[in-house]
């Protein structure tokens, strides 16, 4: 079941965007959402290959935790407002009911979703920025450190009251898209309509749409197939992804290497790139 979703945040402006794709998986499932907020550390604002002064370190050090300090107080008065707003209760894991809380952790935000990933049925992230280095350590840390869902959201734009409502997923029979079905059962469960995206003619001794069919309706989901073809199989997955109305893509993620699909191009790293929407990925 879906009850525990992880949302890693460095006190940026990124709190909006997270926290609220979190709340609307939280709302639709009574989940209880975990706000993991990573402190800078000190340590990381010392210049390299560069002696200091022990007073200078000292100054250093100083201003570092009363940085922290600053981010950790905006974190939590930025989640009280939010919190409501979004109708999450702050309090402790209620049954029947979508909560929320804070925790603090002293350490590197891949750490931390390594850490704390490991036991959370979801872990949501901002969309990397990969032109600027931003949010590319804390999507990979989650996808090949954890080994559970990952929601990829937007950066921006309005928060999606429905989503989950309306799910696409990406298949073609392979060992990431058989693990992205498996790990997303309550999401497709929990949808009012669910499509399967077809590329192609999947990996060769994969499991079929059809079988994937049956797989979801031994579960009670129907899911409709949607076949097509594509020389860009990613971009096509988006596009067909906005065509059936779907606000939410589920799909494998990277069958080749991060590196190898980031250097020549991937599938998963067209989508990543491109993505308009929420994308549940699953390595």
């Amino acid at each position: 079941m879906l009850k525990k979703i992880l949302v890693p945040v460095r006190g940026d402006t990124l709190v909006d965007a997270v926290l609220g794709h979190a709340a609307a998986l939280a709302r639709r499932h009574c989940a209880h959402v975990v706000v993991a907020h990573c402190r800078a550390q000190p340590e990381e604002l010392l210049p390299y290959s560069t002696l200091l002064p022990a007073f200078a370190r000292g100054t250093i050090m100083s201003q570092a935790h009363e940085l922290a300090e600053q981010q950790e107080r905006k974190v939590r008065d930025d989640l009280h407002g939010l919190a409501g707003r979004l109708g999450l209760t702050e309090s402790g894991q209620r049954q029947g009911e979508a909560t929320v809380e804070v925790i603090e952790q002293e350490e590197r935000m891949p750490d931390a979703i390594k850490h704390l990933g490991r036991l959370a049925d979801l872990i949501v992230v901002a969309r990397p920025a990969r032109d600027r280095e931003l949010g590319v350590s804390a999507l990979k840390a989650a996808l090949f450190q954890t080994g559970r869902p990952v929601l990829m959201c937007p950066r921006e734009g309005s928060m999606p009251d429905t989503l989950g409502q309306r799910v696409a997923v990406g298949w073609n029979g392979s060992l990431e898209a058989a693990r992205a079905v498996a790990l997303t059962l309550d999401i497709a469960g929990a949808a009012d309509e669910v499509t399967i995206l077809a590329g192609g003619r999947g990996e060769p001794h994969g499991a079929t749409t059809e079988e994937l069919v049956e797989y979801y309706a031994l579960r009670g989901v129907t899911a409709q197939p949607l076949r097509f073809e594509a020389r860009n199989p990613g971009a096509a997955l988006l596009e067909k992804t906005a065509e059936v109305g779907a606000d939410l893509l589920v799909m494998g993620a990277y069958g080749h290497s991060h590196e190898r699909e980031t250097l020549f191009g991937g599938n998963t790293q067209t989508v990543v790139d491109r993505a308009a929407l929420p994308v549940v990925l699953v390595h």
